[in-house]
């Protein structure tokens, strides 16, 4: 047996192999080919394996999601097989002597790109498709394996640690937990982890070796203690946890349906964050309230360049109609700080989480803000769209945005485009600036939404990536929840709700303090939507303190 001990980050018990996450090496050789019938053969062996994964997914996707998301992954099956596309593959391997992969990359550059040229915005989306085409032929050609992990079984999934393009690419089917051996708490890892309702466990450094992928493990998420083949008695420890976990999960099936309200009648709203459309069956299945951060970010980091109108407007729509009116707050564009992209080129800073990130990027880069807007008021057509900036520091930034807003709402009305004029506009409350100016933030907007984990990274001066930082990275420090006070009592002297939408939301031992508080709404990772309902249930509003704020 061998035990090793980490930090829990999702809470949850697992057991199954370990299976280890591979960067596999994607590099694109300008060597020519020694045989170009040979290159030929492999391309059309990886275009049938396409298809067959392709229409494997379209199965996949009708029976779970329905017809509108199985056309998606047919459609990609017809362009693999494009006469054209593959022609132009053709023509590169015989012009250019090049190699199987070099000629499908060229074809998928030159493809896109003519797509994207053009005026119509449909055939924009379609580069988009053209590039999630290539990828997976190339992935076939290179024998990366769909989804990154290469098992016809589920796996407990371990890394160094995981970019938040890398857990993007995951067949999360396939996941029963995670270990890594660096990460904090507020890594995409650990977001992901909890998004899921799956345990992970971060920190465990040099004792997490490579050779011991393939052996079967259990690992306890609040804990953070992992156990590879144990013996009988820790086996029979993890066994009886893993019981007492299928008891609390019927249990909480008896939550669904059920109202948030406390004892003496006061309401909370529970809602969800997610990272992309793909997380909506998650927050439907815990009965969430809404979706209180739409992370749109993710849309970007999966795309290998900017993300079109019409590729944002589909996801963004696909959301809000799923969520059958309730209220989905989609955050703009937060790239920066610890989510890179490479086609924005960023300059390399010295302390990206205080240099060019989120809001600053948007009104440095008003054609890629203006993109995006559009396709959020024009998802605001087909459900209730609220929109929310982050990273605001001051009043003259939220009245730039706001004047953005109304200019793309004012094009959409020349050009005829339905969207929803009463769109809710809110703002995140993440930087100690936002704090002290919230009365007057409170006047131009609709909502507030707390981001406590910026909001206790920039109020500690404590970096939320770091995991050795330990006890001084303190969500529950007086001045956070006194941050949270202010930025509350601001909101509600303008009229205006309140939320939070970091991981703080979940943390049940603060529940009774954000009811002294006097925060309206709690987003939540789907997996706890449930738990907390059961914990707002018991509570009474009336005879919660504020004893935590206190030093």
């Amino acid at each position: 047996m061998i035990l090793m001990q980490g930090k829990g980050v999702s809470r949850g018990v697992a057991s199954g192999p370990i299976f280890f996450f591979q960067r596999p090496d994607t590099t694109i050789s300008d060597a020519p080919a020694a045989d170009i019938e040979a290159e030929k053969a492999r391309i059309a062996a990886a275009q049938e394996k396409s298809v067959e994964q392709l229409n494997a997914l379209a199965d996949k996707a009708r029976e779970e999601a329905g017809d509108e998301t199985a056309i998606l992954f047919e459609t990609h099956a017809m362009f693999v097989e494009d006469e054209d596309y593959v022609d132009c593959m053709m023509n590169a391997l015989e012009e250019r002597h090049c190699t199987a992969e070099k000629a499908v990359e060229l074809a998928g550059e030159e493809f896109s790109a003519m797509l994207a040229a053009m005026d119509d915005p449909y055939m924009q989306g379609r580069a988009a498709d053209i590039k999630d085409v290539t990828r997976r032929i190339l992935n076939n050609l290179m024998g990366i394996a769909d989804g990154g992990i290469d098992s016809e079984e589920p796996v407990i999934l371990a890394a160094d640690d995981l970019a938040p393009s890398e857990t993007l690419q995951l067949d999360k089917s396939k996941i029963l937990g995670f270990i890594t051996r660096g990460g904090s708490g507020n890594s995409h890892t650990a977001i992901l982890a909890r998004t899921m309702g799956i345990p992970a466990i971060c920190g465990l450094g040099d004792a997490l070796k490579e050779d011991q992928g393939g052996r079967m493990a259990y690992i306890d998420g609040e804990t953070g203690q992992v156990a590879i083949e144990p013996d009988e008695i820790t086996l029979s420890m993890f066994q009886s946890k893993l019981e007492k976990q299928m008891e609390l999960k019927e249990l909480m099936e008896t939550m669904k349906g059920q109202e948030d309200v406390t004892l003496d009648g006061r309401n909370i709203m529970v809602y969800c964050n997610i990272g992309n459309p793909g997380d909506v069956p998650a927050v439907v299945a815990n009965d969430g309230q809404g979706i209180g951060l739409f992370r749109s970010e993710f849309l970007y980091l999966a795309s290998s360049d900017y993300p079109t109108e019409e590729a944002q407007f589909q996801a963004y729509k696909e959301v809000a109609a799923a969520m059958g009116g309730k209220r989905v707050v989609i955050r703009t564009l937060d790239i920066g700080a610890d989510k890179q992209v490479g086609y924005f080129d960023l300059q390399k800073e010295e302390n990206p989480a205080l240099g060019v990130r989120a809001i600053r990027i948007c009104l440095n880069r008003p054609e890629v803000f203006r993109t995006q807007l559009r396709a959020l008021y024009r998802a605001s057509a087909y459900g209730k769209v609220a929109i929310m900036f982050p990273m605001i520091t001051s009043v003259w930034e939220v009245k730039e945005c706001k004047r953005a807003c109304q200019k793309v709402m004012a094009e959409l009305e020349a050009e005829g485009v339905p969207y929803n004029k009463e769109t809710e506009i809110g703002i995140m409350i993440e930087t100690p600036a936002s704090v002290f100016v919230a009365e007057e933030l409170a006047k131009e907007v609709d909502f507030f939404s707390v981001g406590t984990n910026d909001l206790t990274q920039y109020t500690l001066a404590c970096d939320r990536q770091a995991n050795d930082l330990g006890k001084f990275f303190d969500p529950h420090h007086p001045a956070v929840l006194r941050a949270l006070k202010i930025a509350t009592d601001a909101a509600h002297k303008a009229g205006i709700w309140i939320g939070i939408c970091g991981e703080l939301g979940a943390d049940l031992t603060l529940l009774e303090t954000f009811l002294a508080i006097g925060i309206d709404e709690l987003s939540v990772s789907p997996s706890s939507v449930l738990p907390l309902r059961a914990e707002i249930r018991k509570s009474i509003a009336k005879t919660c303190t504020l004893e935590m704020l206190e030093c």
